[in-house]
């Protein structure tokens, strides 16, 4: 396993086997989707990315980005497990900074739920446990981890544990 050491301005964590899951990333990024995703790796051209809408990416949100990229298909994370990764932010930070990915699904936002193994929100949609009705959005992320075996109860809420719950490990 490959295991590298990234900085980001004041950010720092380790990225698992990013290199070796770029080429993963990329496949299934072109079996759920047709739209190409040019994600830059190298500081100098984050530094003068800009999304659709014209806006920077902060270093935050690239920290974000890099790490939900790692978490493997067929497993989910939480908003508070990847600050807690980073060392960094708030689980909320992490939700907008996800709610605001340019570069989904190559980027996994799909990927991460609330502690509490509720699916949580997508798209800036956000599900309540006591109203039931599933959003559009909300309805695709349930969709999506079905998809790659994640399960969740009618409720919302993840099914098969804490196995399913991946943290990077050191």
């Amino acid at each position: 396993m490959l295991i590298e050491k990234t900085t980001l301005v004041s950010h720092s964590f380790k990225r698992s086997a990013l290199k070796n899951k770029e080429t993963d990333a990329e496949s299934d990024f072109t079996t759920t989707t047709s739209r190409s995703c040019s994600y830059p790796l190298e500081e100098t051209e984050r530094r003068t990315f800009k999304t659709k809408e014209g806006k920077a990416i902060t270093a935050h949100q690239w920290a974000v980005y890099d790490f939900v990229r790692t978490i493997p298909v067929g497993k989910v994370t939480t908003y508070k497990v990847v600050c807690s990764a980073l060392g960094a932010g708030s689980p909320r930070s992490v939700g907008t900074a996800l709610r605001n990915n340019p570069f989904a699904p190559f980027v996994p936002c799909h990927r991460v739920i609330a502690s509490t193994g509720y699916i949580g929100g997508f798209f800036g949609e956000w599900n309540s446990p006591t109203n039931h009705a599933q959003r559009k959005q909300v309805q695709r992320k349930i969709e999506l981890l079905n998809q790659e075996g994640v399960e969740f109860t009618d409720k919302g809420y993840l099914m098969g544990g804490k196995e399913i719950i991946w943290q990077e490990t050191n």
